[in-house]
């Protein structure tokens, strides 16, 4: 599957096969693909939580509205993200590249966060949300289905998943084997409000 058929045929499926167990070969694929995601300053501060012990499935479906995709799914995947990453070794994200850049952007990297609460918390959306999206596309083309899910109390997983305090959770996707077809797409808003060339109107 390419990735403009990835894209067109994407759905959140609520509805997995409990029976099917994921190859250990394409949990790691899953893994490898989502990683290449981008990030700013290459900092990689997304974090994949795999839920994989059947009993903090459990715990966590009870703090997420009873959903059975959370039990369900051969996956499931907490989207969390490092607020501290700027502050780790941040000369590691940059070690592939020619010693003068270095130079201007490991320095830069710090100041950039520093002091900058709401800036780091954006930053741990948008890398968490690239992670995750990424994730679903090559679940995708790997043949199987996937659901982005908010509905859960995010404390109460943070307690489950045991998150460090310099982490944030953004939001978490089950992926799997669909027990049947999706629902029709819903309508699409209309180009004309989602898309603006160049300013938004006075």
């Amino acid at each position: 599957m390419n990735i403009l058929e990835a894209i067109e045929t994407r759905r959140s499926i609520k509805h997995y096969d409990p029976a099917h167990i994921m190859p250990e070969a394409d949990v790691e694929k899953l893994m490898e693909l989502a990683c290449l995601a981008p990030s700013s300053f290459n900092m990689q501060n997304y974090r994949f939580v795999l839920v994989r012990d059947p009993e903090l499935r459990r715990q966590i479906r009870a703090v997420a509205w009873d959903q059975a995709q959370v039990t369900d799914a051969s996956l499931l995947v907490v989207m969390c993200a490092d607020l501290k990453a700027h502050e780790h070794q941040p000369e590691r994200y940059w070690s592939h590249a020619p010693q003068p850049v270095q130079d201007i952007l490991v320095p830069a990297l710090k100041g950039f966060y520093a002091g900058k609460d709401q800036l780091i918390r954006d930053e741990a959306m948008r890398s968490s949300a690239l992670g995750g999206m990424t994730l679903m596309l090559a679940a995708r083309g790997l043949g199987y289905e996937s659901c982005p899910m908010v509905g859960f109390d995010p404390e109460a997983v943070s307690k489950i998943i045991r998150l460090p305090a310099d982490h944030a959770i953004s939001f978490m996707i089950a992926i799997g084997k669909s027990l049947q077809e999706p629902w029709p797409r819903g309508d699409r808003l209309d180009k004309s409000e989602t898309v603006i060339t160049n300013q938004f109107p006075e």
